[in-house]
């Protein structure tokens, strides 16, 4: 485990380059259940497995990198081709006895939990991310997913690697909720997560458009901007519902997908009491959407 701030972004990157991802516990046990049928496992199946757990999808895209042919001229960018270049029976043949989570933090109880929340935090906003770019009639709505799944990859390496200083982060942003993330993180670990996030993209050689996507400096694009506020608005929800940066994501939400409001909160399927308010939260004048009602998923 780090204990103090590496010195620079070079360490970070090197200490992580070379550092064994655990996943989670429920990932272990669900493939060594498919393991035992797995004639029976098709690619959609153990992609969806993969794709709950942002460790494991980032072990998946390293495995793909290492064992890259030299033929191979195309970035994989989706899990799902993933596991049909790997293959089920090699998957499961070089993904065994695998680290976990919940082993390596249990010293750090605070520390299990903050990672267990930015992992549910991914899974919302990959949830959303992959709703909307199908709204849009995105051309590739998994590469979306994927990229908003991992975004955050660098927080949640920090909890796991680097539990003790990861709490001062949290409990210093939670005094001063108007201080920026960025600020905080440069000035407690040494740098600021995205500059880790896009080193470490490149280290691994992630694919290119995967870290095109994850980089909100290209928000300009209509696919980036529909990560970053999938991304945004998972985690400024949890904080809460009424969290002041709402209104803007929001905004940002409608303009993207071209629907108004009570289609927006629809969508988004939060409970009755959270769904009232964020109508009420509404300061729009009526409007029609431009999206039909049959792209809608039911």
């Amino acid at each position: 485990m780090i204990e103090q701030p590496l010195p620079d972004l070079e360490a970070w990157v090197a200490y992580f380059r070379e550092a064994n991802l655990p996943v989670l516990r429920h990932t272990v046990q669900e493939l060594e259940r498919m393991r035992e049928n797995a004639e029976n496992v098709n690619g959609r199946v153990l992609s969806a497995t993969i794709l709950r757990d942002p460790m494991m999808t980032l072990r998946v895209l390293g495995y793909i990198e290492t064992n890259r042919r030299a033929r191979q001229t195309t970035d994989i960018t989706t899990i799902e081709r993933a596991i049909m270049m790997i293959g089920i029976t090699p998957f499961f043949r070089d993904f065994q006895d695998l680290p976990q989570i919940e082993n390596q933090l249990k010293p750090y109880p605070q520390a299990l939990l903050g990672m267990l929340k930015v992992i549910h935090r991914a899974r919302r906003a990959a949830q959303w991310a992959r709703d909307w770019a199908i709204v849009r009639h995105d051309l590739d709505v998994d590469e979306i997913t994927l990229a908003a799944l991992l975004h955050d990859m660098a927080e949640l390496l920090m909890w796991c690697f680097a539990p003790r200083i990861a709490i001062k982060v949290r409990d210093t942003q939670i005094a001063d909720r108007t201080r920026r993330s960025a600020d905080i993180q440069t000035e407690i670990y040494g740098i600021p997560l995205y500059q880790l996030k896009m080193g470490l993209a490149e280290t691994w050689h992630l694919p290119q458009l995967l870290s095109q996507l994850m980089d909100s400096k290209n928000a300009e694009n209509p696919r980036v901007r529909n990560v970053k506020l999938a991304v945004d608005l998972a985690r400024h929800s949890a904080n809460s519902w009424s969290d002041a940066a709402l209104p803007d994501d929001l905004n940002g939400i409608r303009e993207l997908l071209r629907i108004n409001q009570q289609t927006l909160v629809r969508r988004l399927g939060l409970d009755e009491t959270t769904s009232t308010m964020l109508l009420a939260m509404d300061d729009t004048p009526e409007q029609n959407d431009s999206v039909s009602r049959s792209s809608e998923a039911p």
